[in-house]
């Protein structure tokens, strides 16, 4: 175990760099939002691009996959929704509440991580995984809060995220790479070696842009908070466990690659997303400022676990 928090170590430190770049000042507001939008929209997405170019839709997509992901990820789903009708929260706050336990960060944190401790065989898995989450789970908070709010009906809140998702430049970068893949077109030697070099800038921008991003937020609703977290990096990786590897029975390595997302920290674009619907903002950041720190040991804890599959 030691051997994997020494390997996880190097990631967390880079969010810390980030974060200490953000709360001295050396990095401003604006240098961190040009930072991660460089990140988002060019390096992550060419790294992404690269590696579904060099697979294929039947090496990634797996019903067993699927069906146990979302089944563990959705029993979670429900305790914090139960939960948050219970503490007597509307509709929204339930959405963003349950939204968070269950959405990891994934394609910040995870994709460079797991590449590097489980190798490129984790790829795969980790893009649907990441796929699911946006497709899924992020129509589903945008569904439930655009219409508890009387922002729109149910069937433009669906236009909306489907437009959404269209624009999302992780979505577009992997379905380029997979239709590129499908049809057996030869990388020509400087489209790959551009790509190559951009996507080595995704693994340190994207660590520390996470860093930087989370010295702007204030850690204010810790029980909430610390709450959150537990279901985030406790239950949903039991719950994931228990289905992948019980109920829907799904090979050991996928199965393990997928228990080590779910117990990947809140992502970070959770708080944009409260922001922007002005759904308790400050409990989400303390949230994954909370998840974050916290999670420098539980993920190394899990990854150590599941390569024992």
């Amino acid at each position: 175990m030691l051997e994997i928090f020494l390997k996880t170590l190097p990631f967390f430190a880079l969010i810390a760099v980030g974060y200490g770049a953000g709360r001295t000042g050396f990095f401003t507001k604006e240098a961190i939002a040009h930072l991660t939008k460089f990140v988002f929209y060019f390096a992550l997405s060419a790294m992404l691009f690269k590696f579904a170019a060099n697979l294929s839709l039947a090496e990634i997509f797996d019903w067993a996959f699927v069906w146990a992901y979302l089944a563990g990820s959705f029993v979670v789903y429900a305790i914090t929704a139960i939960v948050a009708l219970r503490r007597g929260l509307s509709v929204a706050e339930l959405a963003f509440e349950a939204h968070t336990s269950v959405i990891g960060n994934v394609g910040f944190l995870g994709i460079p991580m797991f590449a590097l401790l489980m190798g490129e065989a984790a790829v795969g898995p980790v893009i649907l995984v990441l796929a699911m989450d946006l497709t899924i789970f992020g129509s589903l908070v945008v569904i439930l809060v655009t219409s508890s709010t009387g922002g729109s009906s149910p069937i433009k809140a669906l236009s909306s995220a489907i437009k959404g998702l269209l624009a999302n430049p992780m979505i577009v970068s992997i379905s380029l790479g997979l239709l590129w893949s499908a049809f057996s077109v030869p990388m020509w030697q400087p489209i790959d070696d551009f790509v190559t070099i951009l996507g080595a800038a995704a693994t340190p921008g994207a660590l520390v842009a996470i860093g930087a991003s989370l010295s702007t937020i204030e850690a204010r609703g810790l029980v909430p908070a610390f709450w959150l977290t537990g279901l985030k990096l406790v239950l949903h990786p039991i719950a994931v466990a228990v289905a992948a590897l019980w109920i829907f029975p799904v090979e050991p390595f996928a199965a393990g690659v997928m228990i080590a997302c779910a117990a990947l920290p809140v992502a970070g674009n959770i708080y944009i997303l409260a922001q922007h619907y002005q759904v308790k903002p400050q409990k989400i950041s303390a949230s994954i400022l909370v998840s974050t720190v916290i999670s420098v040991a539980t993920v190394s804890i899990v990854v150590a676990l599941v390569k024992q599959l």
